[in-house]
């Protein structure tokens, strides 16, 4: 059993890795930004805690005496460009200072190369908007790949699609490389349930270190 603090734990991908780790009996610190807000996260194995994914300090503190580290937090009211690599730096300065040594955080699919250097968002009519946002998240990667740290941090970027919500857990998901994964035309799409358990799975049994892999069905 490890202790894991989940950052972001009110989202849709926090509260299914929340749900994930507790099911195999982690202990879990679910961080946001305001507990008040989410009082159906407390449960039992689950202490929830207010934070700041962006702080080196909060970050510290709510990871103290944790294991591991799943980062799924987003922030809407700030630019993307900023929040992202701001996330990056203060987990990797916070969680070295906690000693939780291993850090999953979930990336985006638009960032993932649909050709050798060539990235979703990168196609000819991509939103703007949508464009902006994947590029903070690409600059968060990059800071992450930059950095001189002993953090063993992955970034998982499940399809560039919608995730499934309400679809049940099957456990079961495909994981490699940096390029969007082939998926059959009739596939359902893949559900947050199912990328928690790659999330989970690569806190239990590492086996991406330092880089994007892409999960899909």
């Amino acid at each position: 059993m490890s202790k894991i603090v989940v950052f972001g734990a009110g989202g849709r991908a926090g509260r299914h890795a929340v749900a994930e780790a507790t099911a195999r009996g982690h202990q879990v610190t679910a961080v946001v930004r305001d507990p008040a807000r989410h009082p159906d996260l407390a449960g039992a194995g689950i202490a929830v805690v207010a934070g700041d994914v962006t702080l080196p300090d909060s970050v510290a503190e709510v990871a103290a005496g944790h294991d591991a580290a799943v980062n799924a937090a987003v922030r809407l009211d700030m630019p993307a460009e900023t929040f992202f690599p701001a996330a990056a730096r203060a987990l990797l300065d916070g969680l070295a200072r906690a000693g939780a040594g291993r850090l999953v955080a979930i990336g985006i699919g638009t960032v993932l190369e649909t050709a050798p250097g060539v990235a979703v968002h990168d196609a000819q009519g991509f939103p703007a908007e949508g464009r902006a946002f994947s590029l903070g998240h690409a600059a968060g990667l990059a800071v992450l790949h930059g950095a001189d740290t002993d953090i063993d941090w992955v970034v998982v970027a499940p399809p560039p699609v919608v995730l499934d919500n309400e679809a049940a857990r099957t456990g079961r998901y495909r994981a490699g490389g940096t390029r969007v994964l082939s998926t059959e035309e009739d596939s359902a799409p893949f559900s947050y349930a199912d990328l928690a358990v790659a999330l989970i799975d690569e806190i239990e049994t590492p086996k991406h270190h330092r880089a994007l892999v892409a999960v899909a069905s």
